[in-house]
Parts: structure tokens; C-alpha cells; sequence
């Protein structure tokens, strides 16, 4: 199933590896070289509407890719996943589920531009914060 305004939906020229449910092609615009994408063929918005054989496969082709960058775009890899309902479609979001799968280096381009940055960020949790997000899951 396609939707008729989603560059994820036709990629052809893009895959550079697939199985039954799933695609991986690179990421344009890109964070870092060698960032890929991770996404299912059928056209799902909500990662939650992902059937299992599709998460299954995604996660094939990711674990695919990470053995193949590592040791040669960067050290470690980064997988992420966004669901922003409250943006509209454009050149950095799209409305098709998709896993990102960054390469990563001790203090390579995202560490150095961002993430030396947000160590500020970060709070202790605390028992009432724990106990109110846990009644959410319950």
C-alpha cells in the first residue's frame, strides 16, 4: 500500500538493500556519512500499526547494516526512531515509520555539535516523578 506523497513510498532508485517487508536506503539530507534509513515497504505511519513480521524485518536489515559500518564509518552505531505527529511532512520529517541508523565515534560530528551540549540536560529521577510514569504503564 502506497500513499501518493510519500518520497518513502517509491524509493527504487534509493534501496540499497531489502527482504519481504522492509527497505534500507541512505538518509538525504543525512546527519553523517554513511546514515541510514530502516523502513517497512507497506505505508505505516504509526510505529504501533507495524505488523510483527514488519519489525522483524526492519530489525534484520538494521542489524545487517550495523555489522557492515562498524569498524568502518565509526565505532558504535546509534538507532532512532521519531514519532512527531505535531509536524507537518516536509524535508526532515516523514509520515511513514522509519528507524534511523547513525554510525558513531567517540567524539565525532553529532558529539561535537550536539551531544557535548546536553549533559545539562539530564535530571535524577525521582520517586514521585518514577511512581506517576509508572501508573501511565499500568
Amino acid at each position: 500500500m502506497t500513499e501518493p506523497n510519500c518520497p518513502f513510498c517509491e524509493p527504487q532508485a534509493r534501496v540499497l538493500r531489502e527482504n519481504d517487508n522492509a527497505i534500507v536506503i541512505l538518509s538525504n539530507p543525512r546527519k553523517v556519512p554513511g546514515h541510514f534509513l530502516a523502513l517497512p515497504k507497506r505505508h505505516v505511519e504509526k510505529p504501533w500499526d507495524l505488523k510483527p513480521q514488519e519489525l522483524q524485518s526492519i530489525f534484520e536489515l538494521i542489524f545487517f547494516v550495523e555489522q557492515k559500518i562498524l569498524g568502518k564509518l565509526g565505532d558504535g552505531v546509534d538507532i532512532k526512531q521519531n514519532y512527531r505527529p505535531f509536524l507537518k511532512q516536509g524535508r526532515l520529517k516523514v509520515d511513514h515509520v522509519h528507524f534511523h541508523v547513525y554510525p558513531r565515534s567517540m567524539e565525532d560530528y553529532l558529539y561535537q555539535v550536539s551531544e557535548k551540549y546536553e549533559t545539562d540536560l539530564f535530571a535524577e529521577l525521582d520517586d514521585l516523578e518514577r511512581k506517576e510514569v509508572e501508573k501511565l504503564l499500568q
